[in-house]
This record gives structure tokens, C-alpha cells and sequence, in this order.
């Protein structure tokens, strides 16, 4: 049996249908508040659906019982800064908690972090997999969490766990809607006028999961590995979905002053109203750092070739038209 965590998330719900369009029998934890996303519902027969908190040890035993795989998709991603403790300790008590049943029960993982959690390069060279993030150093609260979660990953690799741990990029596929990087897509739909300084890595969510399954099905252990298509400057991403609206491209810099201001700005909104933030400081310092990640680990691990993010991008828009 293999069981999925996070299966109601973007990612999650994704490798979810992958699996179970395999044939499998799969099994998928999720909140009992949590809705059963629509993707997954032609697979009903192949998907046997759990009520587990990561916090809830006990839960989560149960739902291992019979489970050699685990997937581990879940986890809590917000802007609020009044979230960032109590995000960083569920993220990292839920892995935890995985990580030591996996490790008594003899179940192999593989564990979904993040490139947030990969330090940057020198000017001119690419983001590897032996870039550490410097946790003293870090403010970013959901980077923190996938941080000390993958360090509970390797903690457990040490005692004797089976496991491998995946970066993904920026993700991006249809079924994102608008929300999470879909939200990108329908800003500049709307018409966006600026455009930042920086670039990142960005990948097709269904390239993150055949990534994920190719891992699990091999015989690495305790490797890490940055899942990543390509790299565009945000500009050209930008240009790139505008033109597949049929819109008018970004033709302004968004400096980095106007960037701290943009993130004041929605920490002042969000005080008043109480929902996430548009922007936060990290994310609109980020907008302007130049972030390029190597991808020969994994390509040449698993003899991987990715989808044009181009390819993506297309869907993506047509779906958002539709």
C-alpha cells in the first residue's frame, strides 16, 4: 500500500491521480475539514481516504498500517507573520512524527521540501543541491519550516530510515487555478504593468510528480534532489503568459524600493483585515535576486527529460480563458 500525505494540496492531489491512474490502490490522509479536490473524484475506487492530522501520531499509525511508500506532500504554507511560529512547528513536529513511524515500521519516503530551503549561489553560478541555507540567517518563516523538516528527514536517515528528499521550483500546471502560482497567471491577466528584476526556477506540477515516483521506485537513498524544468527571469515570464492572453506585456521595472514599499503596504491591509498578505517582505525581496538551479542531479539520476515550461505556461492560460 502506498499513502500519500497532502493529498487535497496542489502538489499532492497531482501525484494522487498519477498513482492511481497506475491501476494501484493508494491511500490519502487528509484534514477532516479538508475537501476532496475534484481532480481526484473519477478516482474513487483507487483511493481510500483518511481523516489524519500530522500532529495526531496516533492517526497517523493507523493510516500507515499495511503502507510500504509514503509520500509526504503535506504542509502548512502562509504569509502571516502570525503564523510563522505555529507553522514552523507543525511542519516540523508533522514530519517528525512521519519520519519516526516510517523509521520503526520500515516504511521508505520520499519527502516533498523546497527550493526555499536551498541557499543562493555566487553571482554567475547555479543553485545545487550543496547550497545550505543558513537557518540563523533566514527570517522566512515557511523556509525555516522546510528547513528543520528536512532536517528531521536526515535525522532519521541516520537512525536507519529509507528516504529521499525533493526541492521543487516554482510549480506550475492547471489545476493550480488561481491560487498558489496560478494567482501570477491572472495578474497579469488582468493587466500587470511591472515587472521585477530577478528570475527563478519554475516546473510542471505533473514533472514534479513522475519526478517523485521515478525516486521511489529506484534504489537511491539519502539524496537530495532540486526538481527544477527551467529558469526565466520573472520578466520573461511575465512577457511569456501575456502573450499567451493576448495582453499587453509588463513594461515597467518594479525596483526594489517600490518592492519594500509594495510589502508595507499589504502588512498594513492584511493588520486590517486579517487575510494573507499579497506580498510579504521576503517574497518581495526574493522578486529581485537572481535564483538559477541546476537540474544534472536529478536528470541524469533518473535519466529525466522535463516539459517545456513554454508547454505549461499554454495550458495554463487556455485553461484559465476557458
Amino acid at each position: 500500500m502506498i499513502l500519500v500525505t497532502g493529498a487535497t494540496g496542489f502538489l499532492g492531489s497531482e501525484l494522487a491521480k498519477l498513482l492511481a491512474n497506475s491501476g494501484g490502490h493508494i491511500r490519502c490522509t487528509k484534514r477532516s475539514s479538508s475537501k476532496i479536490p475534484a481532480l481526484l473524484t473519477p478516482f474513487n475506487d483507487h483511493i481510500e481516504w483518511v481523516d489524519a492530522d500530522m500532529m495526531d501520531i496516533f492517526a497517523l499509525a493507523d493510516a500507515l498500517e499495511c503502507v510500504t511508500q509514503v509520500y509526504h506532500c503535506a504542509a502548512w504554507v502562509s504569509l502571516k507573520q502570525a503564523d510563522k511560529k505555529p507553522m514552523i512547528t507543525t511542519n516540523v513536529t508533522g514530519t517528525a512524527n512521519l519520519v519516526n513511524l516510517c523509521n520503526e515500521l520500515g516504511i521508505r519516503m520520499v519527502h516533498v521540501s523546497s527550493i526555499a530551503a536551498i541557499s543562493v549561489a555566487k553571482p554567475g553560478e547555479l543553485i545545487t543541491e550543496n547550497h545550505h541555507l543558513e537557518q540563523s540567517a533566514e527570517n522566512d518563516g515557511y523556509a525555516i519550516s522546510k528547513l528543520e523538516s528536512e532536517m528531521e528527514v536526515w535525522r532519521g536517515i541516520a537512525e536507519g530510515l529509507d528516504a529521499v528528499i525533493v526541492n521543487p521550483s516554482l510549480i506550475l500546471g492547471v489545476s493550480a487555478g488561481t491560487s498558489g502560482t496560478g494567482a501570477l497567471f491572472e495578474t497579469v491577466r488582468k493587466g500587470l504593468k511591472f515587472y521585477t528584476g530577478g528570475s527563478g526556477g519554475f516546473v510542471d506540477v505533473e514533472d514534479v510528480a513522475k519526478c517523485m515516483v521515478a525516486l521511489m521506485n529506484s534504489d537511491i537513498t539519502a539524496e537530495r534532489y532540486i526538481i527544477n524544468a527551467e529558469n526565466y527571469t520573472y520578466k520573461a515570464m511575465t512577457t511569456a503568459i501575456a502573450h499567451c492572453f493576448g495582453t499587453k506585456s509588463p513594461a515597467k521595472l518594479a525596483k526594489p524600493w517600490m518592492m519594500g514599499l509594495a510589502w508595507r503596504t499589504a502588512a498594513a491591509i492584511a493588520a486590517i483585515t486579517g487575510k494573507d498578505p499579497f506580498i510579504d517582505k521576503t517574497s518581495a525581496r526574493a522578486a529581485s535576486e537572481i535564483r538559477n538551479f541546476d537540474n544534472s542531479k536529478i536528470k541524469a539520476a533518473i535519466n529525466f527529460t522535463f516539459k517545456p515550461v513554454s508547454e505549461t505556461i499554454s495550458e495554463v492560460c487556455t485553461a484559465l480563458k476557458q
